[in-house]
């Protein structure tokens, strides 16, 4: 929305990076009575590639939501030879949570959800244990158990799916799912999975890694969120940030603090996609303002 409460149009691009593309965007939605609300660019030069993502108002603008990809593919798109997507953001998407025991990145989006932080709807979150069911009760949100073998993940997996699709659900959240989606499962939503880690992988992998860490004294802990893909834990990055450690630091209060980052790391990373704010290319993703 814009500052006027007004719906937008998102359009997110990119291509080979060339003169002129600034200006034939915005001539684009100028010729059309739009209004530009938020524009940012940026130029790779070892790739040659040019990015960009612009924001403009729909109210008085010529042409129709229907109208405006066909559009702006023929004029724009095309000569340039862009890849990009539309999206408009009273299009609200629908996101399911995966959760198994532990609860603080859980809590932590239902809040922003319940206080409106985040302008998405959460109509399910599934889980591999039935610990946290009372939490999505608490907030008025279907829970769906579905427990996970050696033995049944192929099959449950396929139940996980068709959940998703019952629901209709665009994205999904791996809030500490502790359990590894298969290649069929992240090919189904390219892009469309998050999931947040803490940053000490691989130098401290393993069922304890804040124990481990405090054994080596380090000075920095951290989390990473990312977009999953079939490489375990190296799909594109969407955010990061780290606390200082000392050794005044026990294991728990390593471990608070590692929480307290993963849920703002989390967070931020389910807001810039919810805004459209994501563009991946390769296996990195550009982050707009």
């Amino acid at each position: 929305m814009s500052r006027n409460n007004f719906p937008t149009a998102i359009i997110r691009i990119h291509c080979p990076d060339q003169r002129g593309i600034v200006a034939r965007v915005t001539d684009f939605i100028d010729r059309n009575q739009g209004n530009v609300v938020a524009l940012d660019q940026h130029t790779d030069k070892e790739d040659n590639r040019f990015f960009m993502r612009v924001e403009w108002e729909l109210e008085g603008f010529g042409l129709t939501r229907e109208q405006i990809e066909p559009a702006f593919q023929h004029a724009i798109a095309a000569p340039c030879n862009m890849a990009w997507s539309l999206n408009f953001s009273d299009q609200i998407p629908r996101m399911a949570i995966f959760v198994s025991k532990m609860s603080h990145c859980l809590y932590d989006l239902m809040a922003r959800y319940q206080s409106n932080e985040l302008n998405v709807q959460i109509p399910v979150i599934i889980s591999n244990h039935k610990s946290l069911e009372d939490v999505a009760r608490q907030f008025g949100i279907d829970f769906v158990h579905i427990p996970i073998t050696a033995e049944t993940k192929k099959d449950q997996e396929k139940r996980q799916l068709d959940v998703l699709k019952e629901y209709r659900i665009d994205f999904v959240v791996l809030a500490r799912y502790m359990q590894v989606l298969s290649a069929e499962f992240v090919a189904g939503y390219p892009e469309k999975i998050i999931n947040i880690h803490h940053s000490f992988l691989p130098a401290f992998a393993g069922a304890k890694p804040y124990h481990a860490a405090h054994a080596r004294g380090v000075k920095i802990i951290g989390a990473t969120s990312h977009y999953v893909t079939s490489d375990l834990d190296a799909g594109p990055i969407i955010d990061q940030d780290i606390a200082r450690i000392s050794h005044h630091d026990s294991i728990p209060m390593l471990i608070q603090k590692g929480k307290d980052i993963e849920k703002i790391v989390l967070s931020r990373a389910v807001k810039a996609h919810i805004d459209r704010k994501t563009l991946v290319y390769h296996n990195r993703t550009i982050i707009f303002d």
